[in-house]
């Protein structure tokens, strides 16, 4: 088992990465003074539960935990105001109250969502972070908790930290394909914009990373989870450094709002966000290595580099301008300068932004 630390000074929490620790939850959830005495609220979603909850609900009641559940649908949509709602309503049918903690088991969608509900239920309670996807090593970090608006994703959140993050590596052995690789997306992304050896290294180990290679897995998600603590340790609020972690999303996020949350899982936005981002690097003087690597390192994951023909780019344009990144009528990007390394540039041109999302709908 590895185990990392994020320090936030008396808010920091531990991350534990490896396999078989979903039948051991109880324990760590003593360890981390998770009370007994009020109840739990878990959060998952229709996929994961046929697989995963009655295994922690069992360590959980094992452990002297009153336990309960609420199923939401599987997919982006669940992140909703409707959704948030019918939560609170099963926390308060539940008993939960000040002491009680409430439990993300789940990919990026549920641990947002579960999250938020524990930042608003009561005007915040205790959550944990049990990740069963790839793309949530990055989303279980952190405390970025929301739910989406029509019109802009994550536009309604807050800030809310978990007591840990419990990563059982066994849990995702039962992904689908297309979720293993829209999950490499931000495994590669953290080595794009902090270390280039690791971003190295995921191109040289991609077969084994489809294949779940448990060693290789466990290493990625270490790797990962490492970037995002060192960023988020040093600027919890996203007041300067912590935005470098925005790569892609600024495009990305557009796309999938003009998807409907939907037709492009997060990772695979994203992906074809970095390659627009390493494209702007370009046009600020970045070597051409940082386009070619960035698209020659998603590729190897099995993750898409183009923007589909029938996107509307008038449509994404107008969902860019939502996004909380949009500022005093200019576009605020992180672009790549070299591998491992970015700048966050905060006065981007708009017709620059528009040129190349047309190129997205050109890659080869």
């Amino acid at each position: 088992m590895r185990e990392l630390m994020v320090d936030l000074g008396e808010r920091s929490y531990p991350i534990y990465i490896g396999e078989g620790l979903l039948p051991e939850a109880s324990s760590y959830f003593l360890k981390h003074g998770i009370s007994t005495k009020s109840p739990l609220l878990i959060v998952t979603d229709s996929e994961v539960a046929s697989r995963h909850l009655s295994t922690l609900e069992n360590s959980l009641r094992s452990g002297g935990f009153t336990v309960a559940s609420a199923i939401v649908d599987s997919g982006e949509s669940s992140k909703s105001l409707a959704v948030l709602e019918k939560l609170v309503t099963k926390a308060l049918e539940a008993g939960l109250d000040r002491k009680s903690t409430i439990v993300a088991l789940g990919g990026g969608v549920v641990g947002d969502l579960a999250g938020f509900v524990a930042a608003s239920y009561m005007r915040g309670v205790k959550f944990v972070q049990v990740p069963t996807t790839i793309l949530a090593h990055d989303s279980s970090v952190g405390g970025k908790v929301a739910v989406n608006h029509p019109l802009a994703k994550n536009i309604i959140g807050a800030f809310h930290q978990p007591e840990l993050v419990l990563y059982d590596l066994n849990t995702l052995q039962t992904l689908p394909p297309r979720e293993v690789k829209a999950g490499l997306s931000e495994v590669v992304k953290h080595g794009l914009i902090w270390d280039a050896e690791f971003a190295q290294w995921c191109e040289d180990h991609a077969e084994k990373l489809l294949a779940l290679d448990p060693d290789s897995l466990g290493y990625a998600l270490y790797k990962g989870c490492s970037v995002k603590a060192a960023v988020v340790s040093q600027d919890e609020r996203e007041n300067d450094l912590r935005a470098i972690l925005n790569l892609g999303h600024t495009i990305g996020h557009a796309l999938e709002a003009v998807a409907g949350y939907g037709e492009l899982l997060h990772g695979e936005a994203i992906s074809i966000g970095m390659i627009g981002s390493a494209r702007l690097g370009l046009r600020y003087g970045a070597p051409e290595e940082v386009y070619t690597t960035t698209k020659r390192v998603l590729s190897k994951c099995g993750l898409p580099v183009k923007l589909p023909e029938h996107f509307d780019v008038d449509a994404i344009m107008d969902a860019m301008m939502h996004d909380k990144k949009f500022s005093e009528k200019t576009m605020v990007f992180v672009v790549p300068t070299a591998i491992g390394t970015v700048e966050i540039k905060k006065d981007v041109p708009t017709d620059w932004v528009r040129e190349i999302v047309e190129q997205l709908k050109l890659e080869a």
